[in-house]
């Protein structure tokens, strides 16, 4: 053997050796489970065919794992009688969506390669095909997540809530590694889904002492908003779309909204409350491909929050359940 060719064969061995220890990587399960990542892009795929709403959930599912205790899927455990889960805090229920396709994923995989593909990794697998099928850019996956086995129903106050201002969103970020910037691109993920009326109705009625209507939100707008969420109404499960104009388009209306007073959250909002944050949420309203690029690179980032690999934690086999 020629010493270029031995020296190419110990870096390629010390690379392997890197990534089974600690590392995320492209392509990691190409050798144990190299359907992993089609099978869930055809769940999603599927179930986004019934229902294009789902889309947003399993987005939104990928942040509100990682922005607790990182991405290791405790966002999918149920609660036992014993101890109440991230699941059922009122920051994830009935706000999130998606479950179901997780699991189907997760069972396909585990008839087909048993205790390989973490439930974490579905969910950032899932999150990504989510963005993309809406009409967002594709990108790669790092992934050799492991799961948690630990979620509790008080670490969710890590969940940047709707009411939010600009200092508290950055702060929160910050915490994560995520920079100012990171966080108006991720926020733009507003721009598909739904929100419950309970989520902004403050903004509506009773603003203040002083003011009934949050005097941040477009006149017209919030004229129909009263409309689709009556003041009294009962109903815990009234939605709205959050960008009315396209709801299930993964586009920059977000920012187009926020531009004309129509973000539906204060934190939306607040986007416009500095120099620096306002000329972005134009730059992004102005230039789809790149927030889309940008957009893919946050996630990415925000998809290594807190990972546990190696021999770290566990790859559970039902996906709301630890291992026994």
């Amino acid at each position: 053997m020629s010493y270029i060719r031995f020296t190419i064969l110990i870096l390629v061995l010390l690379q392997s050796i890197l990534h089974s220890e600690a590392q995320l990587y492209i392509g990691f399960y190409s050798g144990t489970c190299s359907a992993a990542e089609f099978i869930v892009k055809e769940e999603v795929a599927k179930a986004y065919s019934q229902d294009r709403g789902l889309a947003a959930g399993l987005v939104r599912l990928h942040f509100h794992d990682c922005f607790v205790k990182g991405c290791d899927a405790s966002v999918l455990i149920d609660s036992t009688p014993s101890n109440k889960a991230e699941k059922d805090s009122p920051a994830n229920n009935p706000s999130l969506h998606g479950f179901d396709v997780i699991d189907n994923a997760k069972a396909r995989l585990e008839s087909l390669c048993p205790r390989v593909v973490s439930c974490a990794d579905i969910i950032a697998f899932a999150a990504r095909d989510s963005f993309e099928i809406t009409g967002g850019q594709g990108y790669d996956v790092p992934a050799g997540r492991r799961d948690g086995r630990v979620s509790l129903i008080a670490d969710t106050k890590a969940l940047p809530p709707a009411t939010a201002n600009l200092n508290q969103l950055t702060q929160m970020f910050s915490t994560h590694g995520l920079t100012q910037e990171e966080m108006v691109t991720l926020s733009g993920a507003h721009t598909i889904g739904r929100s419950h009326c309970t989520s902004f109705a403050s903004r509506l009625y009773n603003f203040s002492q002083s003011v009934n209507q949050d005097p941040g939100l477009n006149t017209l707008y919030a004229s129909k908003l009263k409309q689709e969420c009556p003041k009294g109404n009962s109903n815990a499960n009234l939605v709205v779309p959050m960008n009315p104009n396209s709801p299930t388009i993964s586009d920059t209306g977000y920012y187009v909204d926020v531009l004309n007073k129509r973000g539906l959250f204060t934190s939306d909002q607040s986007l416009l409350t500095s120099i620096n944050t306002a000329k972005q949420v134009h730059q992004n309203a102005m230039n789809p491909v790149l927030w889309k690029s940008e957009f893919a690179k946050a996630m990415v980032k925000m998809g290594g929050i807190g990972v546990m690999t190696g021999h770290q934690g566990e790859i559970r086999s039902n996906c709301r359940v630890i291992n026994k």
